[in-house]
């Protein structure tokens, strides 16, 4: 894989990273503002939005 190619998946993850964000938060945030979270943020937000995954599973309530 050369090194363009590399970073063409990289970027590729962060955009999908960053787009699932909005949509889990379901306009809470923007794109833009997405795009200024630091690396710990989007940690943060993913821990969070797994959990509520979780929760809603074992509830059998909604989670669209």
């Amino acid at each position: 894989m050369t090194y363009i190619e590399s970073h063409d998946k990289d970027i590729k993850a962060l955009k999908e990273e960053l787009l699932r964000i909005c949509w889990f938060m379901r306009g809470g945030i923007a794109y833009s503002e997405a795009l200024e979270l630091c690396p710990q943020d989007r940690a943060i937000i993913g821990e969070i939005v797994k959990s509520n995954l979780e929760l809603a599973k074992e509830s059998k309530m909604p989670f669209w």
